[in-house]
C-alpha cells in the first residue's frame, strides 16, 4: 500500500498517526499539496490510500478506520455499542467538526486572529466533547483504550489545539485526554513529520486557496431522540383514533395489488399511465447524471404508479442513430451497426445492474422505427408542414464530406466555449448550425472545412405555432411540468418559431423518402423521439392504444434540461402536425445538471463516475439509488462528491433508515419468533402512527407531483420517528419485565 502525504496537510497527521498506531505495512510518499493522485477526481485530493490492487482510498477517516480493521484491533475488541458510538463520532467529525475547524484555522492562520473570535466557532464542539468523556468516565472516547476515534478527533484538532489558548481549562476531561493522546509516541511522530515549518508555510498557502466555509453549528451531535422536521400538522383525538382504527386492520384490508399481464395495454376505467424516459445516446457508457437525470426518475416513479395500482407501462430504449454513432464508429474502427450491438448490451447491463425496472427496453434501429418516422414524415409532407430550403453547411474536403452536428468542434458564438460542437453547446445549452462556429475544425482529419450549400427539408414550426400553443396551455395547467420545462417551452415560443432543419448529410439514419432526398436521414432530433413510438411497436402490436388514445392516457417525459425543447416543442409539432390523434405529453419532468465534484460530467472525455465503474466500485446498486435520489437535482444543479456519497450513506441511509429496520427487525426476531405480536395500542402507539401517516400523505403528495427528492426526505422522517420510539421507550428493558411490560 502507498500513503501519499504533503506537508501542513489537515488530514495527514489522523492518519499517519493511525499508521503508526496500527503498524499499517503502508510506503509513505511526500507530495506537494496540489499533486493529483487520485485519477478519477478532478481535483487534488491528499492524502490519499492507494491500495494493492490499485483502488483509492482518499476519506481520511476511512483511511485510519481501514488501518485498525487491517490490524483486527477494533474488530476484535470492541462491542456493538461501543462499535456505533465511535462511528457518530467518525460522522460528526465529517459534518460538524471539520467545518468548524476549517473556519477557525482559517481566521487564527490567514487573518492571524485570537481569543474569542477563533473560540468561538470551535465552543460548542468542544463542550460536546468535553461533556462526553466526563459522562462516560473513561480515558477515551469509546472505553479505557484508544481506538481509530480517538485518532480521528486529535488529529482533527491538533492543528488548532496546539496553541494552548485555544483549550478553555474548565474543559478538563477534554484537556486531559487531548494531552494524553499528544504524548502517544504514534501521534508525536505524525506531528513530527507533518507539522514541519514547511508543512505550516503549506497549511496557510492551502487555507488561502479554501477559504473558510460559512456556518454556524446548532445540530445536536448524537442519535438522541430529538424535534425532527417533517409533515407536522395538527390531528384531532377523533382523527388519531381513526388513524389506529385503520391500522388494527391490518392488512388484509388492503386491496390486491394489480398484476398485469404482458403485454400491459390501457384498462377501461383504470388509471393508466404511460412513462418514458429519454432515450441515452448508445454511442457512450452512461454516467450518474445521465441515469439520475433520465432512468432512474422514471423508474422510482413508475415502481410508485404500480404501488398505486395504476396500470403502467414504462419503456425506454437506446437511441442509435445519427452522427454519434458514426464518430465513435470510425474510432473505434467497426460499423455503425457494431457499435449500436456493443453499447446498446453496455446499456441494457448497467440498467439492470441498478434494478431499473423498464416493462420493455428497445432501440430506434429496427424496422418499426423506419416504418413509423416515415409514415409520419408522409403525413407532414402531404399537410404541407414540410419545406425544402438551400443550407450552407461546412465541408471538408478532405474527408470529402459534409460535416453534420458532432463531426465538427469550434468555438461557441454565444458564450465562446472553445469545446462546442456543431449543433448545440454543451456549456450553455445554446442551439448552433454548424456555420455559426468560430474556427471550426473537422473532428476526424482537424482541419478547416469549407462552407458548400446542399438541399434540406425543414419542418414548418411557424406554422404550427397556434396549434402548439393551444396544446401547450392545456398540458401546463392541467399537468405538472417543471418549472424548468415550462420557462424552456414558453422561451421557445416567445422568440418565435422557425423552421426547424429535419434531415442529414448522413449515412446511418432513417432514410427520407423522397426523390431529391434518398441520399440523406433524418436528424436524429426528428427521428429519435419517434423512437418511443417505435420501442412500443416492438414490445406489442396494439402500440397505438397507447400512443393514439390522449383520452385514456396519462403521458410521462423523463429528461434532463436540455432535451425539454425538442420534446416540448419539435416532437409535439411534429405529431399535431399529423392530424392524428396522438398521445401526447401531460407532464413533462425535467432536472437540472449532476455535476461531478468541482467539474461537470464529460462521457467525450471520460470526466466523472459511469455505469459500469460504479458497478465495479464494490458498492451495492442500491446505494447509489438512494444517493442520486437523495441529491436529485430538482430544482437547481447540484453536484455528485466521493465524500458527501459517503457521509449520506452513513448519516442517512445507515444510521437513520437502516438503524431502524434492523433495530425494529432484529428485536422482532428475537423476541416474537419473526412476527409482530398482537398489541393493545397505547396513546404513544397511536401518537406514532398519526406521525407516520401524515409522513405517508406528504410522501403521496409529493411524489404524485414528481417530486421524489422529497419524497425520499418523508421515508427519512419516518425512521427517525421510529428511532425516536424506540428510544424513548426502550423495549429491550421492557420485554426483560413484568407481563404487562411485554
Amino acid at each position: 500500500m502507498k500513503l501519499c502525504l504533503s506537508e501542513g496537510s489537515l488530514g495527514g497527521l489522523k492518519v499517519l498517526a493511525a499508521a503508526k498506531a496500527t503498524g499499517a505495512p503502508v510506503e509513505v510518499q511526500w507530495l506537494p499539496q496540489e499533486a493529483h493522485v487520485v485519477p478519477f477526481l478532478t481535483r487534488p485530493q491528499l492524502p490519499a490510500l492507494q491500495l494493492e490492487n490499485g483502488s483509492f482510498l482518499f476519506s481520511t477517516n476511512v483511511i485510519s478506520q481501514y488501518f485498525f480493521r487491517l490490524s483486527g484491533k477494533e474488530i476484535s475488541n470492541f462491542n456493538n455499542e461501543q462499535s456505533d458510538f465511535a462511528n457518530q463520532f467518525f460522522e460528526w467529525d465529517i459534518t460538524e467538526l471539520e467545518p468548524a475547524l476549517s473556519a477557525a484555522l482559517y481566521l487564527h492562520v490567514v487573518q492571524e486572529k485570537k481569543g474569542e473570535d477563533v473560540l468561538g466557532i470551535i465552543r460548542k464542539p468542544l463542550d460536546y466533547l468535553d461533556q462526553i468523556l466526563t459522562k462516560k468516565g473513561t480515558s477515551y472516547l469509546t472505553g479505557d483504550v484508544e481506538s481509530a476515534a480517538d485518532i480521528v478527533l486529535w488529529g482533527s484538532l491538533f492543528p488548532l489545539l496546539r496553541d494552548d489558548s485555544f483549550l478553555p481549562n474548565e474543559l478538563k476531561a477534554l484537556r486531559s485526554w487531548f494531552q494524553n493522546m499528544n504524548l502517544k509516541e504514534y501521534c508525536r511522530k505524525a506531528v513530527e513529520s507533518v507539522w514541519t515549518p514547511k508543512g505550516l508555510l503549506e497549511l496557510k498557502a492551502y487555507l488561502q486557496k479554501h477559504p473558510a466555509p460559512s456556518l454556524t453549528l446548532e445540530k445536536s451531535a448524537t442519535n438522541e431522540a430529538k424535534e425532527e422536521e417533517s409533515a407536522q400538522q395538527h390531528l384531532s383525538d377523533v382523527e388519531i383514533e381513526a388513524i389506529a382504527e385503520i391500522w388494527s386492520r391490518g392488512s388484509a384490508s388492503l386491496p390486491n395489488p394489480w398484476k398485469p399481464q404482458h403485454p400491459i395495454l390501457p384498462v377501461e376505467g383504470m388509471k393508466n399511465v404511460l412513462i418514458t424516459s429519454a432515450l441515452p445516446y448508445v454511442n457512450n457508457v452512461p454516467h450518474l447524471g445521465n441515469i439520475i437525470g433520465c432512468v432512474l426518475s422514471a423508474d422510482t416513479f413508475a415502481r410508485y404508479c404500480r404501488l398505486r395500482n395504476w396500470n403502467t407501462l414504462y419503456i425506454c430504449g437506446t437511441d442509435e442513430y445519427g452522427t454519434a454513432t458514426e464518430t465513435k464508429a470510425m474510432e473505434e474502427g467497426l460499423t455503425p451497426q457494431q457499435i449500436c450491438d456493443k453499447y446498446y448490451s453496455i446499456h441494457a447491463q448497467i440498467y439492470q445492474w441498478f434494478n431499473i425496472s423498464f416493462d420493455y427496453f428497445g432501440r430506434t434501429t429496427t424496422a418499426q422505427q423506419t416504418t413509423i418516422a416515415q409514415s409520419i414524415f408522409q403525413q407532414l409532407l402531404e399537410r404541407n408542414y414540410l419545406l425544402t430550403e438551400t443550407v450552407d453547411q461546412l465541408k471538408c474536403e478532405k474527408c470529402a464530406r459534409f460535416l453534420a452536428d458532432r463531426f465538427v468542434e469550434g468555438i461557441c458564438p454565444f458564450c465562446n466555449y472553445e469545446e462546442a460542437r456543431g449543433d448545440q453547446c454543451d456549456k450553455c445549452g445554446k442551439l448552433i448550425n454548424a456555420t455559426e462556429l468560430k474556427k471550426p475544425v473537422c473532428k476526424v482529419c482537424q482541419e478547416t472545412p469549407v462552407v458548400k450549400s446542399s438541399q434540406h427539408l425543414f419542418l414548418d414550426l411557424p406554422k404550427l405555432e397556434e396549434s402548439l400553443e393551444k396544446w401547450l396551455a392545456v398540458s401546463q395547467s392541467s399537468g405538472d411540468w417543471t418549472p424548468n420545462s415550462r420557462y424552456i417551452a414558453r422561451s421557445w415560443i416567445r422568440d418565435g418559431l422557425k423552421p426547424r432543419c429535419i434531415t442529414r448529410d448522413l449515412k446511418w439514419g432513417t432514410p427520407v423518402p423522397l426523390d431529391g432526398f434518398r441520399e440523406k436521414v433524418f436528424y436524429v432530433w426528428f427521428d429519435a423521439p419517434i423512437g418511443y413510438l417505435s420501442i412500443t411497436a416492438n414490445y406489442t402490436d396494439q402500440w397505438e392504444k397507447w400512443w393514439k388514445n390522449p383520452e385514456q392516457i396519462q403521458l410521462y417525459n423523463f429528461m434532463a434540461k436540455d432535451n425539454v425543447p425538442f420534446h416540448s416543442v419539435v416532437f409535439p409539432c411534429s405529431l399535431l402536425g399529423t392530424g392524428d390523434n396522438y398521445t401526447l405529453v401531460n407532464h413533462l419532468i425535467a432536472t437540472e445538471y449532476l455535476n461531478y465534484e468541482d467539474g461537470k460530467f464529460s462521457k467525450s472525455r471520460g470526466v466523472g463516475v459511469f455505469g459500469d465503474m460504479a458497478k465495479d466500485t464494490g458498492i451495492p446498486a442500491d446505494i447509489w439509488r438512494f444517493y442520486l435520489l437523495y441529491l436529485r437535482p430538482e430544482s437547481q444543479d447540484s453536484a455528485f462528491s466521493w465524500n458527501d456519497l459517503m457521509i449520506k450513506n452513513n448519516s442517512e441511509l445507515l444510521n437513520t433508515l437502516g438503524n431502524f429496520i434492523n433495530r425494529a427487525g432484529s428485536f422482532v426476531c428475537k423476541f416474537f419468533g419473526g412476527c409482530v405480536p398482537t398489541m393493545d395500542l397505547t396513546q404513544d402507539d397511536k401518537r406514532l402512527l398519526a406521525h407516520i401517516t401524515l409522513e405517508l400523505r406528504q410522501y403521496n403528495q409529493l411524489l404524485e407531483k414528481v417530486k421524489i427528492r422529497d419524497a425520499l426526505r418523508t421515508i427519512l422522517n419516518i425512521a427517525r420517528h421510529g428511532n425516536q420510539y424506540l428510544q424513548v421507550n426502550e423495549p429491550w428493558k421492557c420485554i426483560k419485565g413484568s407481563d404487562a411490560d411485554k
